[in-house]
């Protein structure tokens, strides 16, 4: 794969739902910003070629601007906002340094899906002229109050490789021939061992009854063929950062203490009191333990070696807990 310059801005800070504070200043900034700057320039307007300029990519998220930049090779340049293995993204807050990204952006990806709501609240107050917009939940077609983490849905990975390519083919078509090989590398060669692993997970411990701390991995575990057991309301309340409700909470502790779950899956970038517990209570009950987090870890991985790492670790979890 061509090389493509990734470039990671790290802040924090506001749980999905809420609007963050400050959000109203940061938007009339940028817009200042844009007013002051224009929106018109010979590599960021209209929807033919960009002028042998790298077209200017902003993603929210750090495993889209991964996939982004992998597909657009030596003609794009990624910014990924969000990009710090050591926090919780749910709890972000903007910058007027993040809207002044966005308002720059031939191509702005977010996540959509009630996850992102400051990046959406950022683009639309600084309209630019050409600025192609992806939304993956919008592609999805997932809507607000459904599971947000679709990055670890694989079928909906693959449809967000479609369309990068087809919006970077239509912000640069003279270079069409260049994404389409891109995108054929990228799916047969570089995914080639996530997809492979997942298969091969499936294969062999399609029906194994796992439990979870969030609901990240509702989005996996089907793909995996596995038996998530914990119930949807713990899943999602932990998710959100809401209190699961007592019953949600009993289910799911007699499901580890009874051993109903094979393994245990959480995620480290989220641990709360309660998922905390429930890892003492899988171990106490010889229950293997495994991790996912919500961006790349560490931060400057490939989408594909990161999901490859966490999949070797369940994996080895699930080959433990089943001797098989």
């Amino acid at each position: 794969m061509d090389g493509a310059r990734l470039v990671t801005v790290r802040r924090w800070r506001v749980r999905p739902g809420r609007v963050p504070r400050g959000l109203g200043v940061v938007a009339a900034g940028v817009a200042m910003v844009v007013a002051a700057c224009g929106t018109s320039s010979s590599g960021n307007t209209g929807t033919g070629a960009t002028g042998g300029k790298k077209i200017t990519v902003v993603a929210a998220e750090n495993f889209w601007g991964s996939i982004a930049a992998q597909l657009g090779g030596d003609r794009v340049a990624v910014t990924s906002i969000i990009d710090n293995p050591d926090a919780d993204p749910h709890d972000y807050e903007p910058t007027p340094a993040d809207g002044r990204a966005i308002a720059g952006a031939r191509l702005f990806i977010d996540n959509g899906v009630g996850y992102d709501p400051w990046a959406g609240k950022l683009a639309a107050a600084n309209p630019a002229t050409g600025r192609v917009t992806l939304t993956v939940g919008d592609l999805v077609g997932a809507k607000d109050g459904d599971n947000p983490h679709r990055w670890y849905n694989p079928d909906d990975v693959a449809k967000v490789i479609d369309q990068v390519t087809a919006d970077y083919k239509k912000i640069d078509p003279v270079d069409s021939g260049y994404f389409d090989q891109q995108r054929a590398s990228f799916t047969a060669t570089t995914l080639k061992p996530y997809t492979d692993l997942i298969a091969t997970i499936k294969k062999k411990y399609a029906g194994t009854p796992v439990g979870a701390s969030e609901s990240i991995f509702a989005m996996l575990s089907p793909a995996l063929g596995l038996n998530l057991l914990t119930p949807p309301a713990f899943l999602r309340a932990i998710s959100e950062g809401s209190d699961p409700t007592v019953a949600d909470k009993s289910t799911s502790d007699s499901q580890i203490k009874t051993g109903k779950i094979k393994i245990y899956v959480y995620n480290s970038q989220n641990a709360t009191p309660d998922v905390r517990r429930q890892i003492e209570e899988a171990k106490a009950a010889h229950i293997p333990v495994t991790t996912i987090t919500e961006t790349l870890v560490p931060a400057g991985a490939s989408f594909q070696d990161w999901q490859v790492a966490q999949l070797e670790a369940l994996r080895g979890s699930l080959a433990q807990a089943t001797g098989k």
